[in-house]
């Protein structure tokens, strides 16, 4: 199925959804972040994952249904919205050991190239800005259906991954194990589950 085509996901329904229109699910969208998600993953005293996310973040998409390359992608993230579960390790996060959030508040995603890689799945490369450091990422993107809400919402949903090394981006804090190794990995994982409503003409 390709990246402007319709998937099923009505728990009723007994037969595939039509393919959408081309021309309908092309244009300007707005993510909603009430149902969308931006987590990472970091390894932690080399035996286990601590997940966290990103609460406070806005972003918009562009999709065009003649040629997916032409597709564009913006995030914007506030990163005092920083959540681990921990409060103690929340505030770390914050301070300059880390993020330095009263000076850098806003990690951002601009997008420079999108690109398909076959059936639904696509990659959408473009610059990470973290700390006043800009570097590129790559996001691959699986597209799962588009569908109008019970709202009236077009809506538009996709999940996607990536990985980092946070040292690329000044993010250099670390503790010595004393069994060898280090307290926090330098790879990160990061994940994304979007869903965006197609904007009013």
């Amino acid at each position: 199925m390709g990246l402007f085509s319709s998937k099923n996901t009505s728990d009723t329904a007994t037969a595939a959804a039509p393919a959408a229109d081309l021309s309908a699910l092309t244009g300007d969208y707005t993510i909603d972040a009430s149902h969308t998600t931006i987590g990472f993953v970091a390894r932690h005293a080399m035996v286990t994952n601590v997940k966290g996310s990103f609460n406070d973040f806005s972003g918009t998409l562009h999709l065009d249904g003649s040629d997916p390359s032409r597709s564009t992608a913006t995030i914007d993230v506030k990163m005092d919205s920083i959540e681990t579960g921990n409060a103690d390790r929340d505030g770390h996060l914050k301070s300059a050991d880390f993020f330095k959030t009263d000076e850098f508040p806003t990690m951002t995603f601009r997008s420079t190239k999108a690109e398909s890689l076959g059936g639904d799945d696509y990659r959408i490369t473009g610059d990470l800005s973290i700390l006043g450091t800009t570097k590129q990422l790559s996001i691959d993107l699986e597209f799962n259906g588009a569908a109008k809400d019970p709202f009236g919402n077009e809506r538009v949903g996709f999940e996607g991954k990536a990985e980092i090394l946070r040292s690329e981006w000044g993010l250099t804090w670390n503790a010595a194990l004393e069994t060898g190794g280090v307290l926090i990995s330098d790879k990160i994982k990061l994940n994304f589950d979007i869903s965006a409503i197609k904007n009013a003409a």
